[in-house]
């Protein structure tokens, strides 16, 4: 017989938790899918138009590794304006393929075997397995809805052992929509002074923040800088999904040793995507704002659909997730998210794709137009009506 071909450690990482429901939405007739994390906006014309423009002058060749000169600097700037951060485009900065590869080779630059990661869940599906990949330990801090799903500096603490190496800092959050203010980044922040820790901040829907206040990048606080890697890109804030793009900002050291295994695992993130998200950053805070206002009424309708049919919903003011609780039917989130599927055909993510602590909620994303929203949010009425027995 012929001997076992596969890595040990890659069978056993389960698969993405959130696709199982979009396979089978994609055969159902009728079927409306709250499921994908992915805006429901095109490109913004300009964005596109300068890629366009790129392939009719032929411009197809590499960049260079670390991305096109013009674009990390229109990057840095962005950083400078909107969040108040300085960095050089020639050291500091790596333009990638999606936040995705970044967050991968950050782990891989600066974890050794047995160091220890500190993962806040729900959350992102890759920060756990990309901590595997890349020889680290996670370790899951389990966030709460008490605490609006915030990182508290008790939970920080509880989970610090001489073999921490690295926070994740996963706000604006994906599944929850929590954010992270000021003060609350401010008290997480001392810990990791006290503690020498290293935190991969990914900060992917920094342009979907709510209410009054503006995003603060942890980056940005007093003896952070030197001990982040920041992780944005363009797939949230400028529609740019399928473009595949994205960017670390980190301090030189690491940044270095990143470009290494970007250069060989990689070579160079797409041109045509780099030349368009020179406009993106560059001309786009205008399509920013005016998406972040249409998902803030999208997000009010939903909170507000959730009150009316009795869904407990804390208020997320970031990303365009709603994380509501459905422990009161006394069924597991996949049961939910199954039976919901089944008998309305209307798809939405099990908390638990998120991390065990997600058990008893769903994700329910509303980068999806007003229309469709109403009509699965009426087929959800309809459901939970039946499950409360009043119908």
């Amino acid at each position: 017989a012929m001997r076992n071909p596969l890595s040990k450690e890659i069978v056993n990482i389960p698969p993405s938790g959130i696709r199982k429901f979009f396979d089978i939405v994609s055969e159902m007739k009728d079927a409306i899918s709250l499921g994908v994390g992915e805006p429901d906006f095109d490109t913004p014309w300009h964005i596109r138009e300068e890629g366009i423009y790129s392939l009719e002058k032929g411009k197809t060749f590499y960049t260079s590794n670390a991305g096109l000169r013009e674009l990390r600097v229109e990057i840095t700037n962005y950083l400078k304006r909107r969040c108040n951060l300085t960095y050089d485009p020639d050291k500091e900065l790596l333009v990638t393929v999606g936040g995705s590869e970044a967050i991968d080779i950050a782990l891989r630059a600066m974890l050794n075997p047995g160091d220890e990661v500190l993962i806040p869940q729900p959350s992102f599906v890759s920060y756990l397995p990309c901590t595997i990949l890349a020889g680290g330990k996670p370790v899951v801090i389990e966030l709460e809805e008490k605490d609006q799903f915030r990182l508290t500096p008790k939970k920080l603490r509880e989970k610090i052992t001489d073999k921490t190496k690295i926070l994740i800092m996963p706000f604006p959050n994906n599944p929850t929509g929590a954010v992270m203010r000021r003060e609350d980044l401010e008290a997480v922040a001392q810990i990791i002074l006290e503690h020498d820790l290293f935190v991969l901040s990914d900060e992917i829907y920094c342009e979907l923040t709510f209410g009054s206040e503006r995003h603060v990048s942890i980056a940005s606080l007093p003896g952070m800088q030197e001990r982040t890697v920041l992780i944005n890109g363009f797939s949230k804030s400028y529609a740019m999904t399928g473009w595949r793009l994205g960017y670390a900002a980190a301090p030189h050291v690491i940044q270095e040793q990143m470009l290494k295994i970007h250069q060989f695992a990689i070579m160079s993130a797409p041109t045509t995507s780099q030349y368009a998200a020179i406009s993106a950053v560059r001309d786009g805070d205008g399509d920013v704002e005016m998406m972040r206002e249409s998902y803030d009424q999208r997000r009010r309708f939903v909170l507000h659909a959730f009150e009316e049919m009795g869904l407990r919903c804390f208020e997320p003011n970031g990303a365009f997730y709603a994380f509501p609780s459905i422990k009161r039917f006394g069924m597991t989130s996949d049961e939910f998210a199954t039976r919901f599927l089944q008998e309305e055909k209307v798809a939405v993510v099990p908390g638990t794709a998120f991390g065990a602590c997600g058990e008893g909620f769903l994700r329910v994303s509303y980068a999806y137009s007003l229309k469709s929203l109403k009509e699965a949010l009426g087929r959800m009425e309809r459901f939970v009506k039946r499950l409360d027995g009043k119908v």
